[in-house]
């Protein structure tokens, strides 16, 4: 890991927390889609990870591309319910997710999908403290860095599914090689 550009003495719970879920708090299907609970699996200390950054961030909102529902492969009350089990198992260790955005559209061009910038203005419009200047993005691909750029945050790459990623990059802040391991970093700051 090289040096960090973020300054993470800095965060506070003046701070938001945009996050990635496949692949970053749950294993990724290397050959499709995670279409029900019964397939969702988190990475291991991914919840208690996410306790940590609850006491570390005012508002964490979850970010992510869904295009199995757009193609037709499950619906949005599938996704609901792995939503809703994803976040009781994260209240169980005192984590917290205090949005989820959601972009179903199958055309890269959408202004939702990441990397564009959608999912982030709409977070704004409903929480109105949020300053991206004060916002980092955490996620397990390019795109996912990119979406963070283009709304003015800073990153955080997880190496979980994409080790190859080269780094130092330009969209890329910070790279770690999983969610605890961010957490370890922000916990060794009093």
């Amino acid at each position: 890991m090289a040096v960090a550009t973020i300054d993470l003495n800095t965060i506070d719970t003046s701070w938001t927390l945009f996050i990635d879920r496949d692949g970053v708090i749950n294993h990724e299907k290397s050959d499709g889609y995670i279409l029900n609970r019964q397939e969702f699996r988190f990475y291991d200390g991914v919840p208690e990870a996410m306790s940590v950054l609850a006491k570390r961030f005012g508002t964490i909102l979850l970010v992510t591309n869904q295009r199995g529902i757009g193609r037709g492969l499950m619906t949005t009350s599938d996704l609901h319910d792995i939503h809703a089990y994803m976040q009781s198992e994260l209240a169980l260790k005192g984590g917290r997710l205090d949005k989820i955005y959601y972009c179903s559209d199958t055309e890269s061009t959408s202004e939702n999908r990441k990397p564009n910038p959608g999912m982030a203005w709409q977070a704004k419009a409903d929480f109105l403290q949020i300053d991206f200047a004060k916002s980092i993005m955490i996620g397990n691909k390019l795109s996912d860095m990119q979406f963070g750029r283009n709304a003015g945050m800073q990153t955080i790459f997880v190496a979980t599914t994409h080790p190859q990623t080269p780094f130092p990059h330009s969209a890329i802040d910070l790279r770690c090689n999983d969610l605890p391991h961010v957490a370890l970093l922000l916990s060794s700051i009093s």
